[in-house]
């Protein structure tokens, strides 16, 4: 791996940036936010490109998933056993394919622009007067740069579209805490279906657009699955809500459907796509020991357990229900947060770019720790990412297992990170908010 030294110099560089920006309150204009942005991640895209290198699952599952629609077969079922999502990326990798373009930049193209326009979104998201510092902010994040450029993990594309629903169900006017559901008194939940409040009935609109945006994070990965309270928090009323489901589940049923109606699969192939995409414990590949506790319970190996597996997931799903207890009445972003970090501490398998599920929210609302987190945790990624891999077979193997324990370091740092003063949200939370200074506006909000 040639690039890991400049590869590493960019990172750095990020970091500076964007701490120096936090510091001195810079608001660069979206065009030169842009070109910093767009200017380090294909830098580094054209130099992982041209590397000998290429990551394992890069070449050996998505490719194969592109090369499997180009050829006009199934990418779930006939990649080589390595796609397990449906397959709205496959067909993009298959374009570009068809279009004679090189895999080792086609594969990279579909994640380096989402991240890009991640960039804008991002500062949307913030709002108020932080928008254009949160948006540079992102522009320089390493976690995003290695993600999208180096791995070429598809992860941006899921959570481009992420951001954009969670910033088309706030609404233009911002965000008001509704009121509660009335989940013990069936007539009265009815009711407030049937009877939808004036702004209930005026979200539907957005509730539908916002749910098919997130529908669409859903068809690159499943897990955006965990943002979808998060986003249901925007809105304002049962109805809304509701609408707003229906929007998510379109997109994935849709592009499940291209299989068999496209010729890809047969018909009789759909049960066994879902379960291969599925999300039950039972369907998830139970390979651990990468991170966290079931790296010190495998001694940094990778091994087979279906048993941790399940308690993992179990205990992700009771994570998200008390994270949406807890800040039920937070900012539905930090809600998100809360989630998605909980989710770090409490899974039993983990790839590097995981890491990067959170990063959008975190720069857009940083908590009191939040750059420690960011920092903590690309610096774990980069070890993975540019050391490890200039060593290959035993020597990786000896070099592994401590790097996949070491990642309970970064526990504490997750859990300081996560959004504990701010249970609360301010009575309106608006995107556009009167001007205060960056500083103050972290400090209100930490």
């Amino acid at each position: 791996m040639d690039y890991a030294i400049p590869t590493g110099l960019v990172l750095v560089s990020g970091v500076l940036l964007a701490l120096l920006a936090q510091r001195k309150g810079w608001k660069p204009s979206l065009a030169v936010t842009l070109a910093v942005g767009i200017g380090f991640r294909v830098l580094i895209m054209v130099l992982s490109a041209k590397d000998s290198w290429q990551p394992i699952d890069f070449v050996n599952s998505f490719r194969p998933a592109g090369e499997a629609i180009l050829n006009h077969r199934d990418p779930v079922l006939e990649s080589n056993g390595g796609w397990h999502f449906l397959p709205t990326i496959p067909y993009m990798y298959g374009l570009l394919l068809w279009f004679g373009i090189p895999w080792e930049v086609a594969g990279r193209l579909v994640t380096v622009v989402s991240d890009i326009v991640l960039i804008p979104l991002v500062g949307k998201l913030a709002g108020g007067a932080t928008e254009k510092l949160r948006a540079f902010q992102y522009a320089c994040n390493p976690l995003a740069i290695l993600v999208a450029s180096v791995h070429g993990q598809v992860e941006p594309v899921s959570l481009v579209f992420a951001v954009a629903a969670f910033v088309v169900a706030r609404g233009p006017n911002g965000w008001t805490l509704p009121e509660t559901l009335p989940w013990r008194r069936p007539a009265e939940f009815l009711r407030r279906f049937t009877h939808p409040t004036d702004a209930d009935r005026a979200a539907t609109g957005r509730a539908l657009w916002a749910g098919v945006l997130m529908g669409m994070a859903l068809c690159a990965k499943s897990w955006p699955v965990i943002l979808v309270p998060g986003m249901l928090m925007f809105l304002p009323g049962l109805r809304s809500r509701v609408v707003s489901l229906i929007g998510v589940g379109l997109p994935p049923v849709l592009f499940l459907l291209t299989l068999p109606i496209g010729g890809w699969t047969a018909w009789n192939q759909l049960p066994e796509v879902l379960k291969t995409i599925g999300l039950r414990p039972s369907d998830v590949r139970p390979i651990t020991g990468d991170w966290g506790w079931t790296a010190l319970l495998n001694r940094g190996e990778w091994i087979l357990s279906p048993t941790s597996l399940k308690i993992g997931q179990y205990l992700i799903y009771a994570s998200l229900v008390a994270c949406v207890i807890w800040w039920r009445k937070a900012d539905p972003i930090d809600v998100t947060i809360a989630i998605v970090l909980a989710f770090m501490i409490f899974t039993p398998r983990l790839g590097a770019q995981y890491l990067m599920w959170f990063m959008p929210f975190l720069v857009a609302r940083p908590t009191r720790w939040a750059w420690p987190v960011i920092i903590g945790s690309t610096v774990w990624a980069a070890i993975g990412y540019l050391v490890l891999t200039q060593f290959t077979g035993a020597k990786w193997g000896e070099l592994h297992a401590p790097w996949a324990m070491s990642s309970i370091v970064l526990f504490p740092v997750l859990i300081a990170g996560m959004p504990w003063n701010r249970r609360r949200a301010l009575p309106t939370t608006a995107p556009h908010t009167p001007a205060v200074t960056p500083a103050v506006q972290e400090r209100a909000s930490s």
